[in-house]
């Protein structure tokens, strides 16, 4: 299996491209009639009439899509603890049914966790962000706890 990367593999300013994601009608109204009920992500009709024009994507579901971009991509390489937070949240342009979306994760800092038993893990700050084209549709910030390399035999 492949290497894990760990906290201090991570230098701040890198950027992952975490692909893309082809969104569809069928899944926008799917995923808020069971997450986000409001009119304009479930109802065609009642959206064309709305404020935007149309159908539009929850934000919860263009952060879950962001979040399976930088799971398949980069986080699945971490040797990931757990995420501990998220912040900045920025729903800046409506996801749209036929968009292709493309993420991206920067690696913001490594902040070594002095509040948890020892030195073992840390936590790394990112910025994500989901856009289309030039036009960013949601960003965040996130941190999340990452192991430090396991100190080798007779290290002390």
């Amino acid at each position: 299996s492949e290497q894990k990367q760990y906290a201090e593999d991570l230098e701040p300013g890198t950027t992952y491209d975490l692909g893309t994601y082809e969104v569809t009608a069928e899944e926008i109204v799917d995923f808020a009639t069971q997450w986000d009920p409001q009119d304009f992500h479930v109802d065609e009709e009642a959206a064309r009439h709305g404020a935007f024009g149309g159908l539009i994507g929850s934000g919860l579901h263009s952060m879950a899509i962001l979040q399976r971009l930088a799971v398949t991509r980069v986080l699945r390489g971490w040797s990931l603890i757990a995420g501990r937070s998220v912040s900045d949240v920025q729903m800046t342009s409506p996801l749209r049914p036929g968009m292709t979306v493309h993420g991206v994760l920067e690696v913001e800092a490594e902040v070594e966790d002095v509040q948890h038993r020892g030195p073992e893990r840390s936590l790394v700050h990112q910025r994500l962000s989901l856009r289309h084209g030039d036009t960013t549709v949601l960003s965040f910030r996130g941190a999340a706890y990452v192991r430090r390399r396991p100190a080798g035999p007779g290290a002390d």
